[in-house]
This record gives structure tokens, sequence and C-alpha cells, in this order.
């Protein structure tokens, strides 16, 4: 493995641990997993998974772009 996890993985994942589950189904339930994540911080609210990590969304000030070849804004 690479050292990146991608939703294919996850997905792959889901589907080798847990019985009685099609590749399709692992996939749904992944999907709405994640669509629920989104959906929450959309609202503003905080997601802590214990063990895991804590997610939010945060305001952050704009910055101005450069083209790290050129140095062009």
């Amino acid at each position: 493995m690479n050292g990146t996890m991608t939703k294919v993985d996850i997905i792959e994942r889901v589907y080798e641990r847990v019985g009685g589950l099609s590749k399709k189904d692992a996939s749904d339930l992944v999907e709405l997993v994640f669509d629920l994540m989104k959906v929450t911080l959309e609202n503003g609210e905080k997601i802590k998974l214990s063990g895991f990590g804590n997610f939010l969304v945060r305001d952050k000030r704009a910055r101005i772009g450069r083209n790290p070849q050129t140095n062009a804004e």
C-alpha cells in the first residue's frame, strides 16, 4: 500500500470485513456515512469520532494564490 487510502479502498475494506454485504451495499454504506458527515459539517455542527479525530469547518481569511513555477498571482 502506498500510504494513501482512497474511498475505493475504504469500500473494499468494508466489503471484506462486514459479512453479508455486496460491494454495492458496501459502497452505498460508505457514501451514506460521507454524505451524513458532509451535511453535518455544512450545518455548522462538529463531528467527533472517538479514537479517530474531530472535524469542523473553520472560516479562514482569503489568501492570494500563486503559481509556484512562475510566482505569478
